[in-house]
C-alpha cells in the first residue's frame, strides 16, 4: 500500500476534523452551511474534501462550531498546508519548465504591484536572452531551451502595461555572479539600467558596500503578488504561498531591504559601475 502524499493526508485529516466538529454540534449540514455563511452543497464538498475551504471558510466554521483555539490552530495549520503548494525542479523541468513560464505570466498578469527580490542572480523580468539561454542551457534540451527563453522572453511584455506597478531589488552580488562571459553580463546589466528607465519600474540595488540589516539576510528570491501571494524558490523546488501570516513576513523582509537598496540614478550609477567593470575584464 503506497504511502499518501502530504497534501492528501492533510486534505483527509481536515475534513474528517471537520466533520467532527459539526457532529458535536450536532448541527445539520444545512443549518451549519446557514451560520457559516455559505450553501449546503459547499460544505459537502468541503466535508468531502471535494473542496478547498478558503482560510475565511476556516475561521466561519470554527467560529459556528464554537471550535477551541487548540482546534482553530489545527484547522488553520492543515489549511497552511494545503495552501501552500511546492513544486519540486524535477517536476517542473518533466513537466517543461516553459510550462511553468507561462504559469508565471498568467500570475503576473492579474498582479498590480509585483515585488521581485534577488540575491543570487537577474531578476526573471529584467533577464536578456542570451542571459535565460545561458542560465537554463545545462538542464534542457536545445528544443526545451529554445521554449524556455521564449516563454520567459514573452512573460517580459507585462512591463508593458503602465497600469502595473513593479519593484526589483537585487544585491550586487546577484549582478556579480558570472553566468557568462564578461560580455554577456555588461549587455545585461546595460539591460537593465534601459529598462530601469520606464515609468511603472523602480529598481533598487543594494550594493556591496551597504551593511544588511540586522536579522534581515534572505537567502532565497521571493516574488510578491500584490498582497495574496508569495512564490519563493530555492535550489530544488518552488513554492507558492497564500497564508497571510507568511505573506506578512515577506512583506516586512521586502521593505527592510528596500530600506537599504538605492533606486533611481543612483541605482543607474552602481550598475554603470557594474557593466564598466565587466567591459573592462573583457577587453
Amino acid at each position: 500500500m503506497s504511502t499518501p502524499l502530504p497534501s492528501q493526508y492533510a486534505r483527509d485529516k481536515l475534513s474528517t476534523l471537520l466533520r467532527a466538529l459539526r457532529a458535536a454540534t450536532e448541527l445539520t449540514s444545512a443549518e451549519a452551511a446557514r451560520r457559516a455563511g455559505f450553501s449546503q452543497s459547499k460544505l459537502s464538498k468541503i466535508e468531502n474534501g471535494a473542496l478547498l475551504p478558503s482560510y475565511d471558510d476556516g475561521e466561519a466554521l470554527c467560529r459556528t462550531y464554537g471550535a477551541t483555539a487548540e482546534q482553530r490552530d489545527e484547522v488553520l495549520d492543515l489549511l497552511r498546508v494545503l495552501h501552500d503548494e511546492v513544486e519540486s525542479a524535477r517536476v517542473i523541468l518533466r513537466r517543461g519548465a516553459h510550462r511553468k513560464q507561462q504559469q508565471f505570466a498568467r500570475i503576473e498578469a492579474e498582479t498590480i504591484e509585483y515585488r521581485d527580490l534577488q540575491v543570487a542572480y537577474v531578476s526573471g523580468l529584467l533577464q536578456s536572452a542570451d542571459y535565460i539561454r545561458r542560465m537554463a542551457s545545462k538542464v534542457m534540451s536545445s528544443t526545451d531551451l529554445d521554449k524556455q527563453v521564449a516563454a520567459r522572453l514573452a512573460r517580459q511584455r507585462v512591463l508593458d502595461d503602465q497600469g502595473k506597478r513593479f519593484t526589483f531589488v537585487m544585491t550586487e552580488g546577484a549582478l556579480r555572479w558570472r553566468a557568462g562571459s564578461a560580455g554577456l553580463m555588461a549587455a545585461q546589466v546595460e539591460h537593465i539600467i534601459e529598462v530601469s528607465h520606464r515609468p511603472n519600474v523602480d529598481l533598487g540595488i543594494i550594493p556591496w558596500s551597504v551593511e544588511a540589516p540586522p536579522g534581515v539576510m534572505p537567502g532565497h528570491e521571493v516574488h510578491i503578488y500584490d498582497n495574496r501571494m508569495v512564490i519563493v524558490g530555492i535550489q530544488t523546488a518552488t513554492a507558492t504561498i497564500q497564508d497571510p501570516r507568511d505573506i506578512e513576513v515577506y512583506l516586512t523582509l521586502f521593505a527592510s531591504v528596500t530600506a537599504v537598496a538605492v533606486f533611481g540614478d543612483e541605482a543607474r550609477i552602481e550598475l554603470e559601475r557594474i557593466a564598466g567593470d565587466y567591459r573592462a575584464s573583457d577587453s
